[in-house]
């Protein structure tokens, strides 16, 4: 494939105040599949962490379902066991030893991944935390030590906020509370307070795109160490965001698959020219996988599940397999992606996405952080916004236009009409044939969104300070 491959009676006064007093409870109590009111939660917020070894992304129901897949000799397991067992030269050998010996119970290479991470060239802190945590009671006292102090420097060093590296810290800082005394308390907070609620969720709400690509499935490693541990949600901060997200992820992925030696592979959304990132898109399924298992009764959720669970995309490489076999679940239902809709707008940041099917030869429209891509008959294009024109893509009309240009709306089942490229957050003046003029505001992205009902054809002219960049 060359460079072109471009989501009830009471019976007495004393009965009555029971009643009262259990009802007043209740009504306190989050119902089933929600979460604690932010502001009761933070009022109780511990960042001691008190949980037992493995505290990592393998909680007792998670373990015990990996378990299963091993006795079940499922296709998942068996392709791991293979390779791992099998000696073959795994891409991220702390991570799949470990994780081996978590769930085969095999001490050699519980001690293999032990080896590797007292070595000097085993720098990557996410691999030595998972290390130190999965391998707890197999490490002699020495390599404990060894490895905690290792862990530590690793700590000391690591100074980016990038999500990533807030991920490694924080694997890291769980994996070590206590050993020897330690700022396990004073790391999470400052993970919780300063990064996410005074970092990340403004620039979330201000319609950054500050989660993109590979960073999504590190945000939801660290999002399931701090839940897990300490049991902080960091979806009660961001609740639009987090609810989106599924379908947004969903849509950032072009419709053709892309045939990779050990599977197939649907790719994300990427810029510039070449060939897909491998790694960028067992990432991205990763993440998809680590979403469901965060909330796998959320319906946007639901949907998502039912666009990973086909054997076909079942990553089998030696980095993918172990991503693959740790969060998937073959157990949990999915529903049929087939019914999301066909049009993702995320007004928060701006970033649109349409389709006319989800058929893999389907026509695939994106725009985000100011860029616009199409794919169409298996080859994806970047467009230039600064000429006038207009694709047609299922219900929506795209429009790249400039300020007073007029234009006619086709009403042939298309409802939408996105007018692209102006100035973020801003008033504009609109006009449509044969009724009064009214105004319309930009996303943050700088796009018109534009709701008409069919009808016959129409003419729309806007008015505003703000034109297409030259």
């Amino acid at each position: 494939m060359g460079c072109g491959w471009c989501v009830s009676v009471t019976q007495s006064i004393n009965m009555t105040r029971s009643v009262i007093l259990v009802a007043t409870v209740l009504l306190s109590l989050p119902c089933p599949g929600q979460t604690t009111p932010p502001a009761a939660a933070k009022q109780d917020e511990d960042f001691q962490v008190y949980t037992e070894h493995p505290r990592l992304f393998l909680p007792a129901r998670r373990l015990k379902l990996l378990k299963r897949e091993r006795e079940r000799t499922s296709i998942r397991w068996h392709q791991f066991e293979t390779l791992v067992a099998g000696r073959a030269p795994m891409t991220e050998p702390g991570f799949a030893w470990s994780l081996y010996y978590q769930i085969s119970g095999r001490e050699e290479f519980g001690k293999q991944a032990v080896q590797w991470s007292l070595g000097a060239g085993a720098t990557d802190l996410r691999q030595l935390a998972l290390v130190f945590d999965w391998c707890q009671d197999i490490l002699t006292e020495g390599q404990s030590r060894q490895l905690a102090d290792k862990l530590r420097r690793g700590l000391e060093r690591s100074k980016a906020n990038t999500i990533t590296e807030v991920r490694s810290r924080t694997l890291a800082t769980v994996a070590l509370a206590g050993h020897k005394p330690s700022d396990t308390e004073a790391r999470l907070k400052s993970t919780v307070e300063q990064w996410w609620r005074k970092e990340m969720v403004p620039a979330i709400a201000g319609g950054k795109r500050v989660v993109e690509d590979e960073d999504l499935f590190a945000l939801f490693e660290t999002m399931h160490a701090i839940r897990d541990n300490i049991n902080i949600d960091f979806r009660d901060d961001s609740p639009k965001f987090f609810k989106e997200l599924p379908s947004y992820h969903l849509h950032a992925h072009y419709p053709a698959t892309f045939p990779a030696a050990e599977n197939e592979f649907r790719i994300p959304i990427y810029d510039g020219d070449g060939e897909p990132d491998m790694r960028a898109a067992v990432l991205s399924r990763a993440a998809d996988f680590s979403m469901v298992a965060f909330d796998s009764n959320a319906l946007e959720n639901q949907f998502l599940q039912g666009w990973l669970i086909h054997d076909r995309f079942l990553m089998k490489g030696m980095l993918g397999i172990v991503y693959e076999f740790l969060w998937a679940n073959p157990y949990q239902p999915g529903l049929s992606f087939y019914h999301v809709p066909l049009l993702h707008h995320d007004e928060v940041s701006g970033s649109l996405f349409v389709r006319n099917s989800w058929e893999e030869d389907a026509t695939w429209f994106a725009y985000r952080n100011g860029k616009a891509q199409a794919f169409q008959n298996g080859a994806r294009k970047e467009l230039n916004l600064k000429g006038s024109g207009s694709l047609e893509i299922g219900s929506a009309t795209i429009r790249f236009g400039k300020e007073g240009e007029g234009f006619s709306v086709t009403q042939e089942g298309n409802e939408t009409t996105f007018i692209l490229g102006l100035k973020p957050r801003t008033p504009y003046d609109v006009e449509i044939d044969n009724e009064e003029m009214f105004e319309a505001v930009t996303d943050p992205g700088g796009t018109l969104r534009l709701p008409f009902p069919p009808s016959k054809d129409v003419g729309v002219r806007i008015h505003g300070s703000a034109v297409l960049p030259e």
